[in-house]
């Protein structure tokens, strides 16, 4: 065992003084950091009422749209009429159609109508007197034969009784909606109806192996058109999906965040340059334009974009311009810092040779910040395809206007999960890309 000595104590103390003489914020800095976040996380809690704003929260409706974003549902009405005949109507616009006859309902010798609504544990049973519904292992007859509907027995938890109506919720697979003159039923289909060809389509409910038979050596369904042709029409012009126009507003929104970041980075370039102080020794002119770069960047793309459609109206040119606004103002700020942050020397040996500002800048400048320029110039315009999506929603345009009108509707979530993939694909491959390219003009490895 070493025994130190006080002489041999002063000496350690002395060689290491930040290990024996820390000042209050090095020995407790670290403590307060942790107690300042706790504080601050207490306090947000209580500025937001979070207790109060989870416990009222529609967690239900999470598991609904969840739902729909990957299904469908079609639904039939049985209509009783007066000589107890029992009437099937479909909405409008039904994915299955103007007639349809799906196997999943069936018609009874005895005149009664069952619907398969999950294979057959989940079925309903429509005749003039009585609807059974026939779900998680039991069956429920209700009568509806004069006055309001009536459970006959003891009403399961999964069904409700009102004054004029009863319903059955089946879960994920459906519901039923029981009254005295009718019985409409919702039955979900996992997928998304009609995504190639819609319900006007020649081609609709076709298997895929006599519609690739019709494209390929198959008689002419119009005699003025190839079947490849209208098979090409009938997808673009997907009343249902609306894939032409989904797709041109994807491909506006992209020209929207190109034009926007080129014509910013055309114009915060040359103002870089006399932002810069070391370029141009001009304070007042730095100052002025640095500010000018803080305004542009201060005031939000989405506020530009609502600025612009009232100049302009609602479209791209709106959008464009509220990028452009925005990254004038980040990459001027972004390209003087730049600037100003080169090394001095090859610029200074260059303006020994007395040659004139121009080559200065070309030859002494411009190979050091190329790459770098160049670098923050593709990380903005990837952000921007993204940026361009929300703006559009204002009205500037693009697939972010046809994202907010499907939402809109409460009732097209399928729409909406198919143009939020479609936006995820665009900026996965732009990311991709830029990435790619940002690493080849560093030098750098993709790791």
């Amino acid at each position: 065992m070493t025994v130190i000595d006080a002489n041999r104590m002063h000496e350690i103390e002395t060689r290491y003084p930040e290990y024996f003489h820390q000042s209050f914020r090095q020995r407790f800095g670290g403590l307060m950091i942790l107690i300042a976040t706790l504080l601050y996380s207490l306090y947000a809690v209580w500025f937001f009422d979070l207790p109060k704003l989870f416990a009222e929260a529609h967690w239900e409706r999470v598991g609904i749209y969840l739902s729909q974003w990957v299904s469908y549902d079609v639904q039939p009405e049985f209509r009783i009429e007066d000589d107890g005949s029992i009437d099937i109507r479909y909405p409008r616009f039904s994915p299955l159609g103007d007639k349809p006859n799906p196997d999943w309902l069936v018609n009874n010798p005895d005149g009664s109508i069952t619907v398969s609504i999950s294979g057959t544990s989940r079925t309903v049973t429509v005749s003039k007197s009585e609807t059974i519904v026939t779900a998680y292992g039991v069956s429920v007859p209700v009568d509806v034969f004069g006055g309001a509907p009536k459970v006959v027995g003891p009403v399961p938890g999964w069904m409700t009784v009102y004054d004029d109506n009863v319903l059955a919720d089946l879960g994920f697979a459906g519901n039923v909606s029981i009254s005295v003159d009718r019985v409409k039923i919702r039955k979900r289909f996992i997928g998304w109806a009609n995504f190639i060809f819609d319900t006007q389509s020649s081609f609709f409910d076709k298997p895929v192996g006599e519609v690739v038979s019709l494209i390929v050596s198959g008689p002419r369904i119009k005699p003025d058109q190839s079947n490849l042709s209208l098979a090409f029409d009938d997808i673009w012009n997907n009343s249902e999906w609306q894939h032409g126009d989904v797709w041109t507003k994807l491909f506006q929104t992209i020209v929207m965040a190109f034009l926007g970041t080129l014509l910013g980075s055309l114009t915060a370039f040359p103002l870089a340059f006399l932002a810069a102080r070391n370029i141009t020794p001009n304070r007042l002119l730095n100052q002025v334009l640095k500010r000018f770069f803080d305004f542009l960047r201060s005031v939000d793309m989405l506020i530009w974009a609502l600025f612009l459609t009232r100049a302009f109206g609602p479209g791209p040119l709106a959008g464009s311009g509220a990028i452009f606004l925005t990254e004038t103002g980040t990459l001027g700020k972004l390209y003087s810092e730049g600037l100003e942050n080169i090394d001095n020397k090859p610029r200074e040996g260059i303006k020994s040779t007395g040659a004139q500002t121009v080559l200065v800048h070309r030859y002494g400048i411009m190979p050091q910040i190329v790459p770098v320029f160049v670098s923050q110039t593709l990380y903005q315009w990837e952000s921007n395809v993204r940026g361009a999506t929300i703006i559009g929603a204002v009205g500037a345009g693009g697939i972010g206007l046809k994202l907010w009108e499907a939402m809109r509707t409460n009732a097209n979530w399928e729409n909406v999960a198919y143009m939020v993939i479609l936006i995820l694909i665009v900026v996965f491959i732009f990311d991709t890309a830029s990435n790619a390219l940002r690493h080849r003009l560093m030098g750098t490895k993709i790791h």
